[in-house]
């Protein structure tokens, strides 16, 4: 009578673990991080902060945008749309007819340009605590468009290329004349 060795063989225990191995490679999902891009404004040392404290906002520079606990838009003091607001975003800042309850226009020497008129306006974003992370990014998106779209016009216009494409200081010509100034306070409470 033979007697048990006491080895195991492991190869086809091994290969199985091999086949599942695969499985959960091939068949799972990883999560990509998404977010805003967005680049912070440097820290101000104490000169530009008191600078800052001096400068009073016009109320015709802001462009008050709130979203309620209920993802509904109020663009101005008045119910909006999505669907509508880069467009009303992008007559906000651009300020075409130089309507006087539309931002100001301050006459730079901006390069490749020349004397040019450059917006004073500033998007200021303003959400419930209740508000969706979905509806705040429709939001967001929206309002980048808006800044995005002029420029691109503007490129075109000026350089005749993707602003994309543009070397950096043409970029940073365009960015001086639209730039993108989006303040966003804490979230609080701001109604049904």
């Amino acid at each position: 009578m033979a007697r048990p060795s006491g080895e195991f063989n492991a190869a086809p225990m091994a290969d199985i673990a091999f086949l599942l191995l695969i499985f959960f490679l091939v068949a799972t999902t990883f999560d990509v991080d998404s977010g805003i891009m967005r680049r912070l404004p440097p820290i101000p040392d104490e000169q530009q902060r008191q600078q800052q404290e001096d400068q009073q906002i016009k109320e015709r520079n802001v462009f008050e945008v709130l979203i309620n606990s209920s993802d509904q838009l109020l663009v101005g003091g008045e119910r909006a749309d999505i669907s509508n607001l880069k467009e009303q975003a992008k007559e906000f800042i651009a300020n075409p007819n130089n309507e006087p309850d539309l931002p100001e226009m301050e006459v730079k020497e901006v390069p490749f340009f020349g004397q040019t008129e450059c917006t004073k306006g500033i998007i200021s974003l303003q959400n419930d605590r209740g508000t969706s992370y979905g509806m705040y990014i429709k939001v967001q998106n929206e309002l980048t468009a808006a800044y995005n779209e002029l420029k691109q016009q503007l490129a075109t216009q000026q350089f005749g290329e993707e602003y994309s494409e543009l070397e950096k200081e043409e970029q940073d010509a365009i960015d001086e004349i639209y730039p993108m100034i989006i303040s966003e306070a804490e979230p609080k409470n701001v109604g049904q």
